[in-house]
C-alpha cells in the first residue's frame, strides 16, 4: 500500500514548520537518502531525506505552506513493486475533502492534510490556495475565485496563478492582502511601505526574547578590559599557526576566556528551573551569529577544554553552516551561556538579552584606543567594554561580579588561555 510521507520533527522541540521547497515532483522516483524537501524550522532551513524507495505519487502540501504540524501527511510514495493502479485509487480523496469534513467519517491519510484548509478558514473565505499563490495573485491582480486549482484537494498553487491573466476582479486581492497587512495598532500613516512576512526564526526570536525580558530579572555588570596583551599574543599565535591554515580571531579567544571564567566561578554556569537549579560542570558557549533571517547561536561544546586553534576551526565551520541555514539541531540547541560580539560593527557597549534557559550572556563591545591608567600613569591602551547580563533569580550580583573579574584577568593576562 502507499507510504505516507509525514512532516518530520527535525528537533526535539519542533511542533510545526514551513515546507519551504520541494526538491521532487509527482512521478519522480526516490531512494532512501535522497533529498526530497527543504523544511524551515524556527532556527534553520534543513534538508529532509527519504527513508523509503518508490515513486512520489501525490504531493499534498504545497511548497511555501506555513504552520504544517509535525506528523501531517505531506506526500505519498507508491512502492515501486505496487504498479500504477493503486496510486490512482487515491484520487477520490480530493472529492471527499470537498464535503465539509467535520461530520464525515475519518478519511484516509491523504485527505488528512489539514493545514491548507485551516489557513483558508483564517482568511475568511472558502478559497483553497497556498500562501505563495495568494501572494502572487495579489501582485498580479488575479481574482482567485475565478481559478481552478490543480494542487492537492483542488488547492490553487503557484502554477495556477502564474498561468492566469492579470487584471481580474480587484476585490479578491484586496481581501487577500488583509491577511498579511500590519495590525490596526500599527498605522502606516500613508507612508510608502511593503509588508514583510516574518520567518519562523524571526517569530521565535520575537517570542523568546519578549518572554525573557518579561520573566527573567536581568542584572547588568560592565568591566573595561585592556586588550593589548591579548592582541600581542594573538599575533604571535597566528604567525605560528599560519602553516596550518588557522587564523585566530579575538572572538575565538574571548570564547575561551568566558568558558574558563564559568568553570572557575561555577555559580554562574547554571540554569534556573523553578524550585531547582541546574549546575553545569561543562561550559558550552553559544555564539551569536547574524544570518539573513535573524540570529542563531551555534555552540562550542566544552570550550574550556579545547585549544584556541580547535575553537577557531569549529567556529569558522559553524558560522558558515549557520549562514547557509545548514546547522543541525545539536549544533545550536543547548549551551550553558552565550557571547555576543558587536565590536566589529563599532558598537562601544551594549546589554544583551538572556536566552533562557541560560542564565547569562556576555556582550562584547569594540576594542578602541582610550586614555588608560597603566602602572599609575596615564597612557593610551586598547580597551573594550564587556557587559554581562545575569538572571538574578539564579545568580547573585556578587557572583556575577566575581565572574566578570575572572574574565577580565584572563583577557588581560592571556597566557592562561593557552596553558
Amino acid at each position: 500500500m502507499p507510504i505516507e510521507l509525514k512532516m518530520p520533527a527535525l528537533s526535539p522541540t519542533m511542533e510545526e514548520g514551513t515546507l519551504a521547497r520541494w526538491l521532487v515532483k509527482e512521478g519522480d522516483s526516490v531512494s532512501s537518502g535522497d533529498l526530497i524537501a527543504e523544511i524551515e524550522t524556527d532556527k534553520a532551513t534543513m534538508e529532509f531525506e527519504a527513508v523509503d524507495e518508490g515513486v512520489i505519487s501525490q504531493i499534498l502540501v504545497a511548497e511555501g505552506t506555513d504552520g504544517v504540524k509535525v506528523g501531517t501527511v505531506i506526500a505519498m510514495i507508491q512502492g515501486e513493486d505496487e504498479g500504477a493502479a493503486p496510486a490512482k485509487a487515491a484520487a477520490p480523496a480530493p472529492v471527499a475533502a470537498k464535503t465539509e469534513a467535520p461530520t464525515a467519517p475519518t478519511p484516509p491519510p491523504p485527505v488528512a492534510a489539514p493545514a491548507p484548509a485551516a489557513l483558508v478558514a483564517a482568511s475568511g473565505d472558502r478559497i483553497k490556495a497556498s500562501p505563495l499563490a495568494r501572494r502572487i495573485a495579489a501582485d498580479k491582480g488575479v481574482d482567485l475565485a475565478g481559478l481552478t486549482g490543480t494542487g492537492p484537494n483542488g488547492r490553487i498553487v503557484k502554477a495556477d496563478v502564474e498561468g492566469a491573466k492579470s487584471g481580474a476582479a480587484a476585490p479578491a486581492p484586496t481581501a487577500t492582502a488583509s491577511v498579511t497587512t500590519a495590525p490596526a495598532a500599527v498605522p502606516d500613516f500613508g507612508i510608502p511601505h511593503e509588508v514583510v512576512k516574518l520567518s519562523n526564526m524571526r517569530k521565535t526570536i520575537a517570542r523568546r526574547l519578549t518572554e525573557s525580558k518579561q520573566q527573567v530579572p536581568h542584572i547588568y555588570l560592565t568591566v573595561d578590559v585592556r586588550l593589548d596583551a591579548l592582541l600581542k599574543l594573538r599575533g604571535e599565535l597566528n604567525a605560528s599557526l599560519e602553516s596550518r591554515g588557522v587564523k585566530l580571531s579575538v572572538n575565538d579567544m574571548l570564547i575561551k576566556a568566558l568558558a574558563l571564567a564559568l568553570i572557575q566561578v561555577p555559580k554562574c554556569n547554571v540554569s534556573f528551573a523553578g524550585d531547582t537549579m541546574l549546575q553545569y560542570s561543562r561550559a558550552d558557549i553559544s555564539v551569536a551569529v547574524s544570518v539573513p533571517t535573524g540570529l542563531i547561536t551555534p555552540i562550542i561544546v566544552d570550550a574550556a577544554n579545547k585549544s584556541l586553534s580547535t575553537i577557531s576551526t569549529e567556529m569558522s565551520a559553524l558560522a558558515a553552516k549557520a549562514k547557509d541555514g545548514k546547522l543541525q539541531p545539536h549544533e545550536f540547541q543547548g549551551g550553558t551561556a552565550s557571547i555576543s560580539n558587536m565590536g566589529m560593527m563599532g558598537i562601544k557597549q551594549f546589554e544583551a538579552v538572556i536566552n533562557p534557559p541560560q542564565a547569562m550572556i556576555m556582550a562584547i563591545g569594540a576594542g578602541e584606543k582610550r586614555p588608560y591608567v597603566v602602572d599609575d600613569a596615564l597612557a593610551i591602551a586598547t580597551v573594550m567594554s564587556a557587559t554581562g547580563s545575569f538572571d538574578h533569580r539564579a545568580i547573585d550580583g556578587a557572583d556575577g561580579a566575581e565572574m566578570m573579574k575572572v574574565f577580565k584577568e584572563l583577557v588581560e593576562k592571556p597566557l592562561g588561555l593557552v596553558a
